[in-house]
């Protein structure tokens, strides 16, 4: 973590962790990369039971140096500058997180309400560096999310190679049909489903967008040739036509089904 990026992790965890009702303080890997990337952002993660104070009094707590402050999602998320950085707090109750891991270990025939939502939150949960803890809360969490049973991998793989085959067909149609604007979003969200079967066959958490390329790719089983495979797909070549890309796209399925 750069200097000037831990002086502000530093300078909010040490107004968050006064709360009483906060938890835990986790921080987000955007905030690893140097301030001139453009995906750099601060963003912590604020696990909180009972109630915190609303927006308004966040915003005179944080100071009087905030650009661009505003509260959304019922005032579960703060976004706002210091100076030229982008600074995220999400705040998140302790006892939802608890029911999502629930439903993820032990109530797995509620798994369809996390299937759309994916898990991505997990991997926040999992992946986030502590730097602040009241108690071994995020510690269990983590124990739980670590040893997560086959039933639930088996099933989130379903849901995402069942989106994988429906964007597939998608893709064909829009091929047949000539349809730019249809192949184009068919096209990426084959891909993304895709990758999130792969994800799932590897019991690996979906990461962030940004880290899809090289998370993938970095995945113990693949298909033979998928990195090449979905180089040639992502690539703007000329001679990859609409025919052709839809005829990888065939090849990339048939692979990550046959896993």
């Amino acid at each position: 973590m750069k200097y000037k990026t831990k002086l502000l992790v530093d300078r909010f965890a040490s107004i968050i962790s006064k709360w009483p009702q906060v938890e835990c303080i986790s921080i987000n890997e955007a905030a690893l990369p140097d301030t001139l990337d453009p995906y750099f952002a601060v963003i912590l993660d604020v696990f909180y039971k009972d109630q915190i104070p609303g927006p308004e009094d966040r915003q005179k707590l944080y100071g009087n140096d905030l650009g661009a402050f505003e509260s959304s999602g019922g005032g579960a998320k703060d976004r706002f500058l210091v100076g030229d950085i982008p600074i995220r707090l999400e705040y998140k109750s302790i006892a939802m997180v608890e029911e999502l891991v629930s439903i993820a270990d032990t109530k797995l025939y509620s798994l369809w309400l996390i299937k759309d939502s994916g898990t991505y939150g997990f991997y926040r949960l999992s992946q986030g560096e502590i730097i602040y803890s009241q108690s071994d809360w995020i510690k269990g969490i983590r124990g739980r999310l670590k040893n997560l049973g086959e039933e639930f991998w088996f099933n989130m793989r379903n849901a995402t190679e069942s989106k994988m085959e429906h964007f597939l067909s998608d893709l064909g149609a829009a091929f047949m049909q000539e349809d730019q604007f249809f192949y184009l979003t068919s096209a990426a969200g084959f891909i993304k489903s895709a990758c999130l079967t792969l994800f799932c066959i590897n019991k690996h958490f979906e990461p962030s967008h940004r880290a899809y390329y090289s998370q993938v790719l970095a995945l113990k089983s693949l298909p033979n040739a998928f990195p090449a495979s979905l180089e040639t797909f992502l690539s703007s070549d000329p001679e990859m036509t609409m025919e052709r890309k839809f005829h990888l796209a065939q090849l990339i399925a048939k692979g990550i089904v046959a896993l």
